[in-house]
């Protein structure tokens, strides 16, 4: 095994760098009943951190 295979990265630490650089979730749902689309729902979320420098996006301009 090498250092990188043995490398333990903890949950907290893994969220950080996740939300520091940003992530994106997307993904589709259809609710279908004999080959009918009854329900069809799609997802696009961005999830990122907030700082001064990357401003809320429902932040009063200043």
């Amino acid at each position: 095994m090498t250092v990188i295979e043995r490398r333990e990265v903890a949950l907290v630490d893994l969220l950080d760098r996740l939300l520091a650089g940003g992530v994106v979730i997307t993904g589709d749902i259809t609710l279908r009943i004999a080959d009918v689309d009854l329900v069809r729902i799609d997802l696009n979320a961005l999830i990122s951190s907030v700082t001064a420098r990357v401003r809320s996006p429902w932040e009063e301009p200043p």
